[in-house]
Protein backbone atom coordinates (compact mmCIF):
# COMPACT_ATOMS: atom_id res chain seq x y z
CA UNK A 1 0.00 0.00 0.00
CA UNK A 2 2.53 2.29 1.24
CA UNK A 3 4.55 1.48 -1.97
CA UNK A 4 1.52 2.00 -3.95
CA UNK A 5 1.11 5.77 -2.87
CA UNK A 6 4.53 6.46 -3.04
CA UNK A 7 4.90 5.52 -6.52
CA UNK A 8 1.59 7.48 -7.31
CA UNK A 9 3.23 10.81 -5.49
CA UNK A 10 6.12 10.10 -7.52
CA UNK A 11 4.03 10.34 -10.82
CA UNK A 12 2.36 12.92 -9.58
CA UNK A 13 5.65 15.03 -9.07
CA UNK A 14 7.03 14.39 -12.56
CA UNK A 15 4.08 15.02 -14.06
CA UNK A 16 4.00 18.46 -12.41
CA UNK A 17 7.91 19.02 -13.53
CA UNK A 18 6.86 18.08 -16.70
CA UNK A 19 3.97 20.88 -16.88
CA UNK A 20 6.66 23.37 -15.58
CA UNK A 21 9.26 22.57 -18.19
CA UNK A 22 6.65 23.15 -20.54
CA UNK A 23 5.72 26.31 -19.65
CA UNK A 24 7.51 28.79 -22.11
CA UNK A 25 8.85 32.68 -21.10
CA UNK A 26 8.91 35.41 -23.27
CA UNK A 27 11.37 37.39 -21.19
CA UNK A 28 11.59 39.95 -23.98
CA UNK A 29 8.33 40.54 -23.26
CA UNK A 30 8.52 40.15 -20.06
CA UNK A 31 11.06 42.95 -19.56
CA UNK A 32 9.18 45.49 -21.84
CA UNK A 33 5.86 45.19 -19.18
CA UNK A 34 8.55 45.21 -16.24
CA UNK A 35 9.98 48.68 -17.87
CA UNK A 36 6.50 50.26 -19.13
CA UNK A 37 4.93 49.16 -15.57
CA UNK A 38 7.57 50.86 -13.61
CA UNK A 39 8.79 54.00 -15.57
CA UNK A 40 5.61 55.20 -17.85
CA UNK A 41 3.29 54.33 -14.97
CA UNK A 42 -0.27 55.96 -14.89
CA UNK A 43 -1.48 53.91 -11.88
CA UNK A 44 -1.62 56.92 -9.86
CA UNK A 45 -3.44 58.79 -12.31
CA UNK A 46 -6.09 56.48 -12.77
CA UNK A 47 -6.66 55.91 -9.06
CA UNK A 48 -6.63 60.34 -8.24
CA UNK A 49 -8.96 59.66 -11.10
CA UNK A 50 -11.39 57.07 -9.00
CA UNK A 51 -11.24 58.41 -5.93
CA UNK A 52 -10.74 62.41 -5.69
CA UNK A 53 -12.32 63.35 -8.49
CA UNK A 54 -15.16 60.70 -8.63
CA UNK A 55 -15.90 60.62 -4.66
CA UNK A 56 -17.51 58.07 -3.08
CA UNK A 57 -18.81 55.10 -5.54
CA UNK A 58 -21.00 53.73 -3.90
CA UNK A 59 -23.47 51.47 -6.42
CA UNK A 60 -26.14 53.00 -8.27
CA UNK A 61 -24.71 56.58 -6.73
CA UNK A 62 -23.97 59.35 -9.04
CA UNK A 63 -20.21 58.74 -7.75
CA UNK A 64 -20.11 55.25 -8.73
CA UNK A 65 -21.47 56.49 -12.46
CA UNK A 66 -19.10 59.14 -12.80
CA UNK A 67 -16.46 56.40 -12.04
CA UNK A 68 -17.49 54.41 -14.59
CA UNK A 69 -18.08 56.40 -17.13
CA UNK A 70 -14.63 57.96 -16.64
CA UNK A 71 -13.17 54.37 -16.78
CA UNK A 72 -15.03 53.28 -20.05
CA UNK A 73 -13.77 56.49 -22.07
CA UNK A 74 -10.06 55.69 -20.31
CA UNK A 75 -10.00 52.05 -21.18
CA UNK A 76 -11.41 53.34 -24.55
CA UNK A 77 -8.66 55.68 -25.20
CA UNK A 78 -5.82 53.44 -24.27
CA UNK A 79 -6.86 51.33 -27.29
CA UNK A 80 -9.41 48.85 -25.89
CA UNK A 81 -12.32 47.72 -27.64
CA UNK A 82 -16.04 47.28 -27.15
CA UNK A 83 -15.90 49.25 -23.72
CA UNK A 84 -19.32 49.73 -22.58
CA UNK A 85 -21.04 49.74 -19.30
CA UNK A 86 -23.13 46.66 -19.20
CA UNK A 87 -26.07 45.85 -17.14
CA UNK A 88 -26.17 42.52 -15.02
CA UNK A 89 -29.75 43.49 -13.67
CA UNK A 90 -31.78 45.67 -12.01
CA UNK A 91 -30.05 46.11 -9.02
CA UNK A 92 -32.59 48.55 -7.09
CA UNK A 93 -32.21 52.34 -5.65
CA UNK A 94 -28.89 54.30 -5.59
CA UNK A 95 -28.19 56.86 -2.50
CA UNK A 96 -25.91 59.43 -1.78
CA UNK A 97 -25.33 61.64 1.16
CA UNK A 98 -25.29 65.37 0.45
CA UNK A 99 -25.29 66.82 3.97
CA UNK A 100 -24.13 65.66 7.31
CA UNK A 101 -23.31 67.75 10.40
CA UNK A 102 -24.09 66.63 14.31
CA UNK A 103 -22.82 68.63 17.07
CA UNK A 104 -23.24 67.99 21.02
CA UNK A 105 -24.34 71.12 21.93
CA UNK A 106 -25.34 70.94 25.95
CA UNK A 107 -23.81 70.52 28.67
CA UNK A 108 -21.38 72.01 26.17
CA UNK A 109 -20.54 72.31 22.46
CA UNK A 110 -18.40 70.33 20.61
CA UNK A 111 -18.63 69.31 17.11
CA UNK A 112 -19.08 65.44 16.74
CA UNK A 113 -17.33 62.89 14.01
CA UNK A 114 -20.40 61.54 12.25
CA UNK A 115 -21.15 59.63 8.65
CA UNK A 116 -24.59 58.59 7.54
CA UNK A 117 -25.26 55.37 7.00
CA UNK A 118 -26.06 54.21 3.24
CA UNK A 119 -29.61 54.45 2.75
CA UNK A 120 -31.27 56.12 5.84
CA UNK A 121 -33.05 59.00 5.25
CA UNK A 122 -31.98 62.92 5.95
CA UNK A 123 -33.61 64.34 9.08
CA UNK A 124 -35.80 67.07 7.71
CA UNK A 125 -35.58 70.32 5.22
CA UNK A 126 -34.55 71.94 8.99
CA UNK A 127 -31.64 71.44 11.35
CA UNK A 128 -33.09 69.43 14.37
CA UNK A 129 -32.10 70.55 18.08
CA UNK A 130 -33.14 67.68 21.24
CA UNK A 131 -32.21 65.83 23.74
CA UNK A 132 -30.36 62.06 23.45
CA UNK A 133 -32.77 59.60 24.84
CA UNK A 134 -30.00 56.28 25.78
CA UNK A 135 -32.30 52.99 25.66
CA UNK A 136 -31.15 50.86 27.58
CA UNK A 137 -32.88 47.37 28.10
CA UNK A 138 -31.71 43.11 29.04
CA UNK A 139 -35.02 42.08 27.93
CA UNK A 140 -38.14 43.11 26.04
CA UNK A 141 -39.89 43.50 29.34
CA UNK A 142 -37.48 46.58 29.95
CA UNK A 143 -37.40 47.69 26.08
CA UNK A 144 -41.33 48.73 26.25
CA UNK A 145 -40.67 51.35 28.53
CA UNK A 146 -39.32 53.57 25.78
CA UNK A 147 -42.63 52.51 23.73
CA UNK A 148 -44.61 56.11 22.94
CA UNK A 149 -41.82 58.42 23.64
CA UNK A 150 -39.21 58.17 21.05
CA UNK A 151 -40.83 59.98 18.32
CA UNK A 152 -38.82 63.22 17.00
CA UNK A 153 -36.05 62.37 19.43
CA UNK A 154 -32.58 61.80 19.45
CA UNK A 155 -32.02 57.85 19.96
CA UNK A 156 -29.39 55.89 20.97
CA UNK A 157 -28.63 52.22 22.60
CA UNK A 158 -26.37 51.25 25.19
CA UNK A 159 -22.88 50.30 24.46
CA UNK A 160 -20.62 47.74 26.41
CA UNK A 161 -17.69 48.68 24.84
CA UNK A 162 -14.54 50.19 26.66
CA UNK A 163 -11.77 51.10 24.10
CA UNK A 164 -7.95 50.44 25.02
CA UNK A 165 -4.75 51.77 23.29
CA UNK A 166 -3.49 49.27 20.78
CA UNK A 167 0.42 48.89 20.99
CA UNK A 168 0.87 47.35 17.79
CA UNK A 169 1.14 49.40 14.19
CA UNK A 170 -1.32 49.87 12.15
CA UNK A 171 0.59 48.80 9.02
CA UNK A 172 2.03 45.37 8.37
CA UNK A 173 3.57 43.45 5.67
CA UNK A 174 3.52 39.59 5.12
CA UNK A 175 6.72 38.51 7.29
CA UNK A 176 8.51 35.78 5.59
CA UNK A 177 7.76 33.40 7.99
CA UNK A 178 4.03 33.77 7.49
CA UNK A 179 4.23 33.23 3.69
CA UNK A 180 5.99 30.12 4.46
CA UNK A 181 3.22 29.02 6.58
CA UNK A 182 0.57 30.10 3.83
CA UNK A 183 2.80 27.74 1.00
CA UNK A 184 2.84 24.97 3.67
CA UNK A 185 -1.28 24.99 3.81
CA UNK A 186 -2.51 21.83 2.91
CA UNK A 187 -6.10 21.73 0.72
CA UNK A 188 -9.07 19.95 2.76
CA UNK A 189 -12.36 19.62 2.38
CA UNK A 190 -14.70 21.44 4.01
CA UNK A 191 -16.33 19.91 7.11
CA UNK A 192 -19.79 19.69 8.75
CA UNK A 193 -20.48 22.25 11.29
CA UNK A 194 -19.57 21.32 14.96
CA UNK A 195 -22.85 21.94 17.59
CA UNK A 196 -23.00 25.49 18.45
CA UNK A 197 -21.18 26.52 21.17
CA UNK A 198 -23.42 28.08 24.46
CA UNK A 199 -21.61 31.36 24.02
CA UNK A 200 -22.78 31.51 20.23
CA UNK A 201 -26.26 30.92 22.04
CA UNK A 202 -25.82 33.75 24.32
CA UNK A 203 -24.91 35.70 21.07
CA UNK A 204 -27.75 34.92 19.36
CA UNK A 205 -30.38 35.95 22.03
CA UNK A 206 -28.51 39.21 21.97
CA UNK A 207 -28.81 39.67 18.70
CA UNK A 208 -32.31 39.00 18.52
CA UNK A 209 -32.52 41.41 21.60
CA UNK A 210 -31.35 44.29 19.09
CA UNK A 211 -33.57 43.52 16.35
CA UNK A 212 -36.26 43.76 18.81
CA UNK A 213 -34.69 47.39 19.68
CA UNK A 214 -34.12 48.33 16.05
CA UNK A 215 -38.18 47.41 15.39
CA UNK A 216 -39.02 49.89 17.79
CA UNK A 217 -36.88 52.18 17.08
CA UNK A 218 -38.11 52.62 13.12
CA UNK A 219 -41.76 52.27 14.40
CA UNK A 220 -41.62 55.33 16.82
CA UNK A 221 -39.84 57.08 14.07
CA UNK A 222 -37.32 59.30 15.64
CA UNK A 223 -35.37 62.37 14.17
CA UNK A 224 -31.79 60.65 14.58
CA UNK A 225 -30.43 57.49 15.83
CA UNK A 226 -27.46 57.36 16.84
CA UNK A 227 -25.15 54.12 16.00
CA UNK A 228 -21.46 53.24 17.69
CA UNK A 229 -18.26 52.99 15.44
CA UNK A 230 -18.24 49.00 14.73
CA UNK A 231 -14.69 48.93 15.54
CA UNK A 232 -11.61 51.01 15.92
CA UNK A 233 -11.12 54.16 17.12
CA UNK A 234 -8.68 57.66 17.23
CA UNK A 235 -11.51 59.20 15.01
CA UNK A 236 -11.51 55.97 12.24
CA UNK A 237 -15.47 55.21 11.47
CA UNK A 238 -16.21 51.49 9.66
CA UNK A 239 -19.65 52.60 8.10
CA UNK A 240 -21.73 50.56 6.07
CA UNK A 241 -25.30 50.34 5.19
CA UNK A 242 -28.49 51.44 7.75
CA UNK A 243 -31.61 50.76 5.28
CA UNK A 244 -32.22 48.69 1.87
CA UNK A 245 -31.94 50.02 -1.85
CA UNK A 246 -34.75 47.27 -2.34
CA UNK A 247 -37.36 49.00 -4.86
CA UNK A 248 -40.37 49.88 -3.77
CA UNK A 249 -38.97 49.69 0.07
CA UNK A 250 -39.74 52.20 2.89
CA UNK A 251 -36.67 54.43 3.89
CA UNK A 252 -35.21 53.83 6.35
CA UNK A 253 -34.85 57.10 9.29
CA UNK A 254 -32.53 58.85 9.52
CA UNK A 255 -29.14 57.36 11.28
CA UNK A 256 -25.36 57.89 11.40
CA UNK A 257 -22.40 56.48 13.06
CA UNK A 258 -20.29 57.70 15.31
CA UNK A 259 -16.98 57.61 16.41
CA UNK A 260 -16.35 55.41 19.55
CA UNK A 261 -15.19 58.50 21.54
CA UNK A 262 -17.89 60.59 20.74
CA UNK A 263 -20.58 57.92 21.67
CA UNK A 264 -19.22 56.72 24.75
CA UNK A 265 -18.89 60.41 25.74
CA UNK A 266 -22.80 60.86 25.34
CA UNK A 267 -23.63 57.74 26.58
CA UNK A 268 -21.44 58.34 30.17
CA UNK A 269 -22.78 61.83 30.69
CA UNK A 270 -26.51 60.52 29.95
CA UNK A 271 -25.83 57.39 32.71
CA UNK A 272 -24.63 60.48 35.23
CA UNK A 273 -27.14 62.11 35.17
CA UNK A 274 -26.31 65.20 32.65
CA UNK A 275 -28.57 65.35 29.86
CA UNK A 276 -27.76 65.50 26.16
CA UNK A 277 -28.77 68.16 23.75
CA UNK A 278 -27.44 67.68 19.79
CA UNK A 279 -27.91 69.78 16.92
CA UNK A 280 -28.33 67.71 13.59
CA UNK A 281 -28.48 68.50 10.10
CA UNK A 282 -28.39 65.60 7.83
CA UNK A 283 -29.14 65.38 3.76
CA UNK A 284 -29.60 62.19 1.82
CA UNK A 285 -31.13 61.43 -1.58
CA UNK A 286 -32.15 58.54 -3.15
CA UNK A 287 -31.98 57.88 -6.98
CA UNK A 288 -34.99 55.32 -8.75
CA UNK A 289 -35.07 56.86 -12.32
CA UNK A 290 -32.75 53.12 -12.77
CA UNK A 291 -32.79 50.68 -10.96
CA UNK A 292 -30.26 48.49 -12.90
CA UNK A 293 -26.98 47.91 -12.08
CA UNK A 294 -23.90 48.15 -14.23
CA UNK A 295 -20.33 46.53 -14.97
CA UNK A 296 -17.70 48.55 -17.09
CA UNK A 297 -16.39 45.76 -19.42
CA UNK A 298 -13.71 46.41 -22.33
CA UNK A 299 -11.19 44.09 -24.49
CA UNK A 300 -7.94 43.59 -26.24
CA UNK A 301 -8.95 41.44 -28.95
CA UNK A 302 -7.23 38.18 -29.48
CA UNK A 303 -5.45 37.54 -32.79
CA UNK A 304 -4.92 33.69 -32.89
CA UNK A 305 -7.46 32.49 -35.17
CA UNK A 306 -7.80 29.17 -33.19
CA UNK A 307 -7.84 31.07 -29.63
CA UNK A 308 -8.91 34.83 -30.31
CA UNK A 309 -12.87 33.34 -28.58
CA UNK A 310 -10.98 32.30 -25.83
CA UNK A 311 -11.03 34.48 -23.08
CA UNK A 312 -8.48 35.62 -19.97
CA UNK A 313 -10.47 37.92 -17.92
CA UNK A 314 -9.17 40.32 -14.98
CA UNK A 315 -11.03 42.84 -12.65
CA UNK A 316 -11.59 44.13 -9.39
CA UNK A 317 -14.87 45.83 -8.27
CA UNK A 318 -15.34 49.37 -8.67
CA UNK A 319 -17.88 50.50 -5.97
CA UNK A 320 -17.58 51.34 -3.04
CA UNK A 321 -18.92 52.75 0.99
CA UNK A 322 -19.34 56.47 1.08
CA UNK A 323 -17.44 57.59 4.16
CA UNK A 324 -14.43 58.06 2.29
CA UNK A 325 -13.45 57.93 -1.22
CA UNK A 326 -12.21 54.09 -1.59
CA UNK A 327 -8.85 54.06 -2.39
CA UNK A 328 -7.83 50.85 -0.71
CA UNK A 329 -11.64 49.41 -1.55
CA UNK A 330 -10.93 49.34 -4.08
CA UNK A 331 -9.90 51.69 -6.13
CA UNK A 332 -6.92 50.60 -5.60
CA UNK A 333 -7.46 46.99 -7.34
CA UNK A 334 -9.23 48.76 -10.35
CA UNK A 335 -6.75 51.27 -10.85
CA UNK A 336 -4.20 47.96 -11.12
CA UNK A 337 -6.45 46.54 -13.51
CA UNK A 338 -6.45 49.00 -15.69
CA UNK A 339 -3.07 49.57 -15.97
CA UNK A 340 -2.14 46.08 -16.23
CA UNK A 341 -4.14 46.47 -19.77
CA UNK A 342 -2.93 49.76 -20.07
CA UNK A 343 1.12 48.18 -20.24
CA UNK A 344 -0.09 45.72 -22.87
CA UNK A 345 -2.01 48.11 -25.14
CA UNK A 346 1.14 50.58 -24.50
CA UNK A 347 4.17 47.87 -25.66
CA UNK A 348 1.87 46.90 -28.55
CA UNK A 349 1.14 43.35 -27.25
CA UNK A 350 -1.16 40.87 -29.95
CA UNK A 351 -2.49 38.59 -27.33
CA UNK A 352 -3.31 35.23 -28.76
CA UNK A 353 -6.68 35.32 -26.50
CA UNK A 354 -8.85 37.97 -25.78
CA UNK A 355 -8.48 39.52 -22.56
CA UNK A 356 -11.39 41.35 -20.92
CA UNK A 357 -11.08 43.82 -17.97
CA UNK A 358 -14.29 44.00 -15.90
CA UNK A 359 -14.90 46.68 -13.68
CA UNK A 360 -17.60 44.72 -11.39
CA UNK A 361 -20.79 47.11 -8.91
CA UNK A 362 -22.43 45.61 -5.98
CA UNK A 363 -19.89 43.99 -4.71
CA UNK A 364 -20.19 45.19 -1.48
CA UNK A 365 -23.86 44.49 -1.10
CA UNK A 366 -22.87 40.61 -2.05
CA UNK A 367 -21.36 39.98 -5.11
CA UNK A 368 -23.87 41.09 -7.18
CA UNK A 369 -22.38 42.46 -10.16
CA UNK A 370 -19.64 39.69 -10.86
CA UNK A 371 -21.87 37.12 -10.13
CA UNK A 372 -24.51 37.96 -12.36
CA UNK A 373 -22.35 38.44 -14.97
CA UNK A 374 -21.16 34.82 -14.54
CA UNK A 375 -25.09 34.12 -14.73
CA UNK A 376 -25.42 35.98 -17.52
CA UNK A 377 -22.66 34.52 -19.61
CA UNK A 378 -21.73 31.40 -18.54
CA UNK A 379 -23.88 29.28 -15.89
CA UNK A 380 -26.38 29.71 -13.32
CA UNK A 381 -24.72 28.34 -10.01
CA UNK A 382 -28.34 27.13 -8.88
CA UNK A 383 -28.50 24.85 -11.91
CA UNK A 384 -24.80 24.67 -13.33
CA UNK A 385 -25.67 24.02 -16.81
CA UNK A 386 -22.60 25.68 -18.56
CA UNK A 387 -23.39 28.06 -21.34
CA UNK A 388 -21.16 27.82 -24.73
CA UNK A 389 -18.56 30.59 -23.43
CA UNK A 390 -18.17 28.58 -19.84
CA UNK A 391 -15.57 26.54 -21.28
CA UNK A 392 -13.73 29.41 -23.89
CA UNK A 393 -12.59 31.20 -20.21
CA UNK A 394 -9.04 30.14 -18.92
CA UNK A 395 -8.63 32.25 -16.53
CA UNK A 396 -9.86 35.13 -14.11
CA UNK A 397 -7.40 36.91 -11.90
CA UNK A 398 -9.03 39.50 -9.13
CA UNK A 399 -7.35 42.13 -6.87
CA UNK A 400 -8.95 43.81 -3.81
CA UNK A 401 -7.13 43.24 -0.40
CA UNK A 402 -5.58 47.06 -0.49
CA UNK A 403 -2.89 48.82 -1.63
CA UNK A 404 0.14 46.67 -0.71
CA UNK A 405 2.38 44.66 -2.88
CA UNK A 406 1.61 40.83 -4.37
CA UNK A 407 3.04 38.36 -2.77
CA UNK A 408 1.95 35.15 -4.67
CA UNK A 409 -1.65 34.32 -5.65
CA UNK A 410 -4.08 31.96 -3.79
CA UNK A 411 -4.60 28.78 -5.83
CA UNK A 412 -8.40 28.76 -4.53
CA UNK A 413 -8.02 24.82 -3.69
CA UNK A 414 -7.50 23.98 -7.73
CA UNK A 415 -3.09 22.84 -7.27
CA UNK A 416 -3.04 21.51 -11.20
CA UNK A 417 -1.98 24.92 -11.80
CA UNK A 418 0.53 25.23 -8.81
CA UNK A 419 3.40 24.02 -11.46
CA UNK A 420 2.12 27.21 -14.06
CA UNK A 421 2.09 30.07 -11.44
CA UNK A 422 5.46 28.37 -9.77
CA UNK A 423 7.08 29.39 -13.42
CA UNK A 424 5.48 32.40 -13.80
CA UNK A 425 6.32 33.91 -10.48
CA UNK A 426 9.99 33.50 -10.73
CA UNK A 427 10.91 36.85 -12.84
CA UNK A 428 9.47 38.43 -9.79
CA UNK A 429 11.16 36.95 -6.99
CA UNK A 430 13.21 39.77 -6.94
CA UNK A 431 9.90 41.69 -5.84
CA UNK A 432 9.06 39.36 -3.39
CA UNK A 433 6.47 37.50 -5.58
CA UNK A 434 6.79 33.69 -5.04
CA UNK A 435 3.83 32.54 -2.50
CA UNK A 436 1.24 30.17 -3.48
CA UNK A 437 -1.22 28.87 -1.26
CA UNK A 438 -3.66 26.37 -1.35
CA UNK A 439 -6.39 27.94 0.27
CA UNK A 440 -8.74 30.77 -0.92
CA UNK A 441 -9.23 34.14 0.75
CA UNK A 442 -13.01 34.83 1.05
CA UNK A 443 -15.91 37.79 0.20
CA UNK A 444 -14.62 38.78 -3.30
CA UNK A 445 -15.49 38.56 -7.22
CA UNK A 446 -12.99 35.37 -7.96
CA UNK A 447 -15.83 33.36 -6.34
CA UNK A 448 -18.25 34.06 -8.32
CA UNK A 449 -16.21 32.37 -11.41
CA UNK A 450 -14.86 29.57 -9.19
CA UNK A 451 -18.69 28.74 -7.85
CA UNK A 452 -19.60 27.73 -11.65
CA UNK A 453 -15.90 25.68 -11.99
CA UNK A 454 -13.84 28.38 -13.99
CA UNK A 455 -10.54 29.00 -12.44
CA UNK A 456 -10.78 32.16 -10.18
CA UNK A 457 -7.68 33.89 -8.51
CA UNK A 458 -7.05 36.54 -6.06
CA UNK A 459 -3.67 37.91 -5.21
CA UNK A 460 -2.08 37.31 -2.24
CA UNK A 461 -1.05 41.77 -0.94
CA UNK A 462 0.46 43.22 2.12
CA UNK A 463 -2.34 44.09 4.24
CA UNK A 464 -0.53 47.43 4.73
CA UNK A 465 -3.47 48.88 7.04
CA UNK A 466 -6.59 47.44 5.27
CA UNK A 467 -8.03 46.25 8.29
CA UNK A 468 -7.33 48.58 10.49
CA UNK A 469 -7.48 51.90 9.35
CA UNK A 470 -8.69 51.70 5.98
CA UNK A 471 -11.18 48.86 4.91
CA UNK A 472 -14.99 50.60 4.96
CA UNK A 473 -14.11 53.68 6.62
CA UNK A 474 -13.48 57.50 6.68
CA UNK A 475 -9.78 57.10 6.06
CA UNK A 476 -9.86 54.95 2.58
CA UNK A 477 -8.85 57.88 0.57
CA UNK A 478 -5.81 58.28 -2.00
CA UNK A 479 -3.37 59.54 0.11
CA UNK A 480 -3.08 55.89 1.70
CA UNK A 481 -1.87 54.14 -1.75
CA UNK A 482 1.42 53.46 -2.08
CA UNK A 483 2.65 53.90 -5.66
CA UNK A 484 5.46 51.91 -5.73
CA UNK A 485 3.60 48.92 -4.45
CA UNK A 486 0.43 49.64 -7.39
CA UNK A 487 3.63 49.86 -9.83
CA UNK A 488 4.51 46.29 -8.54
CA UNK A 489 0.92 45.21 -8.79
CA UNK A 490 0.32 45.88 -11.73
CA UNK A 491 3.68 45.10 -13.75
CA UNK A 492 3.11 41.32 -12.41
CA UNK A 493 -0.74 40.85 -13.29
CA UNK A 494 0.70 42.36 -17.07
CA UNK A 495 2.79 39.61 -17.04
CA UNK A 496 0.47 36.89 -15.56
CA UNK A 497 -2.37 37.87 -18.20
CA UNK A 498 -0.39 37.92 -20.73
CA UNK A 499 0.94 34.23 -19.95
CA UNK A 500 -2.27 33.43 -19.79
CA UNK A 501 -3.32 34.99 -23.23
CA UNK A 502 -0.48 33.33 -25.00
CA UNK A 503 -0.49 29.74 -23.45
CA UNK A 504 -1.33 26.91 -25.70
CA UNK A 505 -3.63 25.13 -23.69
CA UNK A 506 -6.22 27.08 -21.17
CA UNK A 507 -5.44 26.91 -17.63
CA UNK A 508 -6.21 23.07 -15.82
CA UNK A 509 -10.04 23.38 -14.22
CA UNK A 510 -10.96 21.79 -10.90
CA UNK A 511 -14.14 19.47 -11.05
CA UNK A 512 -17.39 21.13 -12.37
CA UNK A 513 -19.27 21.82 -9.04
CA UNK A 514 -22.13 19.84 -8.05
CA UNK A 515 -25.61 21.52 -7.67
CA UNK A 516 -26.68 21.54 -3.83
CA UNK A 517 -28.62 24.03 -1.86
CA UNK A 518 -26.23 26.08 -1.19
CA UNK A 519 -25.36 27.33 -4.41
CA UNK A 520 -26.32 30.65 -5.36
Amino acid sequence: MKKSVNLLIGICLCFSSVIAQEEKLDFDMLSKIRKEGFENSKVMETALYLTDVSGPRLTASPGYLRAADWAKNKLSSWGLVNANLEPWGEFGKGWEQQKCYVAMTSPYYVPLIAVPRAWTAGTGKKEIKTEVILIKAKDTIELMQYAGKLKGKIVMTSSSAQLKPSFEADGVRHSDSNLAKMAKVEFRPQQSQAPRPPQQNQMANQFSLQRRITELINKEKPALILTMNARGNDGTLFVSSGGTYAKNSEEAPASVVLSSDDYLRIQRLIEAGIPVELEANVKTAFFEKDLNGYNVIAEIPGTDPLLKDEVVMLGGHLDSWHASTGATDNAAGCAVMMEAVRILKAIGVQPRRTIRIALWSGEEQGLHGSRNYVKNHFADPAKMIPTADHSKVSAYYNLDNGTGKIRGIYLQGNNDVRSIFSKWFEPFHDLGAQTQTISNTGGTDHLAFDAVGIPGFQFIQDEIEYNTRTHHTNMDSYDHLIPEDLKQAATIVAAIVYNTAQRDEKLPRKKMPIVTGTNR
